[in-house]
């Protein structure tokens, strides 16, 4: 069976998002003040194949964790869809 994984990779709330606050003040600066905290994460689009949504769950679990993100820095969740 086929899948698809959306993946998103945020840096975790407690730590500073260097990116987000420079996206943060352009916005100032074209006059849109009204926004109150931006952050700056990644979007990971994963084709699979597996046996079964476990066994596709956990091929996901694993690439996240052992790559895709950095874990004491990131957080990461992901929605699995049958192809």
């Amino acid at each position: 069976m086929k899948f698809v994984a959306e993946i998103d990779v945020m840096p975790r709330p407690e730590l500073l998002d260097p990116q987000g606050k420079a996206v943060l003040l352009g916005l100032e600066h074209l006059g849109l003040d009204q926004v109150d905290d931006v952050r700056i994460g990644k979007h990971i689009t994963l084709n699979l194949e597996a046996e079964t949504e476990d066994i596709a769950r956990e091929k996901v679990e694993k690439a996240c964790s052992k790559l895709l993100a950095n874990l004491i820095m990131e957080s990461y969740t992901f929605e699995l869809k049958q192809a």
